[in-house]
């Protein structure tokens, strides 16, 4: 898949999310009003950080559509990331937010909600589990950690409205059957929702920092790329080999060896082969390959010689 064809799915995906919060914080905002019901008014501002969330990913992936440039010579694939980082912040103030308001339920006068407030919620279940079988499926296809991240954010909102719904019918059931305890379901469904999108947001910014900060690919991950390197005729041994993550592609720095005896233009076409070989996979956005002469005495190499 071509860049402007990935650019194209990953986008639409993004303002079909949008499109989606904006519907469901509107009509979870007014169900949630008339129907006095401090969870799903909550779940309303969970959707609204996510139309924030989801306008960061888009940015970021305009962002790392860019080709590389003289100051940005291994590309801008890290604008994803970086915009993945914006939404776990965006989600980890919604959910200390959300988390307030339900706290301070308990300190004033509690209405039981209506019945309009269950509706609402259900809706909201159905679209935002969609919302997040459909960005993750495409993430995954595409390698797009921002899109991935996103798509956890949708997750999180069927999450926050679940404890909403247990909330609301506990509260509805606590009124109608006169059982004081129960009519704080609401507000204490408030406070479960702040913990999942804190929870959600904790770690979705630890996977995102990890790899903006210039991780390397562990050694079962680039199993492939080593058989690759081996395949090619003569590298004699790889000295080194080290895949980084740039956002949605990797680049790759190598070392080999080869035959001291040859010529430097012989050489060369070896690391011609292996850098042509590497980048037959679609993942792979461009690779630097430094050639030393071969010493079988060496220490410093991370496969058997080859025979």
């Amino acid at each position: 898949m071509n860049q402007n064809e990935r650019f194209k799915q990953a986008t639409f995906a993004t303002w079909l999310g949008i499109a989606v919060n904006i519907f469901l914080t509107i009509i979870k905002g007014i169900a949630g009003i008339m129907s006095h019901s401090k969870a799903l008014i909550a779940d309303a501002v969970h959707s609204a950080s996510d139309i924030a969330g989801s306008l960061a990913v888009y940015i970021g992936l305009r962002a790392a559509k860019q080709p590389p440039d003289k100051d940005h010579p291994y590309g801008h694939g890290k604008a994803e990331s970086i915009a993945a980082i914006i939404v776990a912040v965006i989600l980890f103030l919604a959910g200390l937010q959300i988390g307030r308001s339900s706290i301070e339920s308990f300190f004033v006068e509690v209405e039981v909600p209506k019945g309009l407030a269950i509706y609402a919620v259900l809706i909201s279940i159905v679209l935002k589990e969609a919302l997040f079988r459909y960005k993750y499926r495409l993430g995954k296809k595409l390698n797009s950690t921002a899109l991935i991240v996103n798509a956890y954010e949708h997750r999180s909102d069927v999450y926050s409205s679940l404890a909403a719904l247990v909330g609301i019918g506990a509260s509805i059931l606590g009124g109608k059957f006169h059982v004081s305890w129960l009519i704080y379901g609401d507000a204490i469904a408030g406070i479960v929702v702040s913990i999942l999108v804190l929870r959600m947001a904790w770690k979705l910014g630890a996977n995102a920092i990890h790899t903006t900060l210039d991780h390397v690919m562990h050694e079962e991950d680039i199993v492939d790329f080593i058989e690759v390197v081996n395949s090619v005729p003569g590298v004699k041994e790889i000295g080194e080999l080290l895949a980084r993550e740039h956002g949605y592609y990797v680049i790759i720095d190598l070392k080999i060896s080869v035959d001291p005896y040859i010529t430097v233009e012989a050489g060369h076409e070896i690391g011609k082969n292996v850098k042509r070989k590497l980048m037959d996979n679609p993942n792979v956005h461009n690779v630097f390959v430094h050639i030393n002469p071969y010493n079988p005495t060496s220490e410093d190499c991370i496969n058997p010689q080859k025979e």
